[in-house]
């Protein structure tokens, strides 16, 4: 039997710590971009690994702007968030060669939002197979690399992505 170890997952599935006050999209900008998993900042819109992701290179794109909902931001923002994709794409296809990918705005806490006044865009690598067993009946996700390192990877390539 294979063994498969994620403790730095544990905080998170025993739902430890609580709930964080304040907005993490207004917050971990504040802060430093290795310790908060900023990958770029851009001048409307800056991109952050998910610290819980679905799958190994699983990044949020979020405005600076506080705002609910794609209605509320200007042309400027979309624009760069939609490049940011863009690039994103690029980056993540040369770092992890995924067969696919599920880009999703979650607008409110209905539809699944874990931060729902602050809107944010998903970018999930995926490949054929990364729904096993392990999510199917024991409702866990198995994600083999560690978030720092996931950063480090996607840091060390981002100025090569254009």
């Amino acid at each position: 039997m294979e063994h498969l170890w994620t403790p730095w997952r544990m905080t998170y599935l025993m739902g430890e710590g609580g709930k964080l006050e304040g907005c993490i999209f207004c917050d971990k900008p504040a802060g430093d971009d290795d310790e908060n998993f900023i990958l770029h900042r851009g001048q409307q819109s800056f991109i952050m690994l998910n610290l819980y992701p679905y799958n190994n290179g699983h990044l949020m794109i979020a405005p600076y702007a506080h705002e609910p909902s794609i209605e509320s931001l200007d042309a400027a923002t979309l624009a760069e968030m939609m490049a940011l994709s863009q690039r994103s794409l690029r980056l993540l296809r040369r770092a992890y060669d995924p067969q696919a990918f599920n880009l999703g705005l979650n607008i409110g806490a209905a539809a699944g939002a874990g931060v729902a006044d602050h809107v944010h865009l998903h970018i999930v690598p995926r490949w054929a197979g990364d729904t096993s067993f392990m999510s199917t009946l024991a409702e866990t996700r198995v994600i083999p690399e560690w978030v720092g390192r996931t950063y480090e990877r996607l840091k060390a390539i981002w100025p090569e992505v254009e």
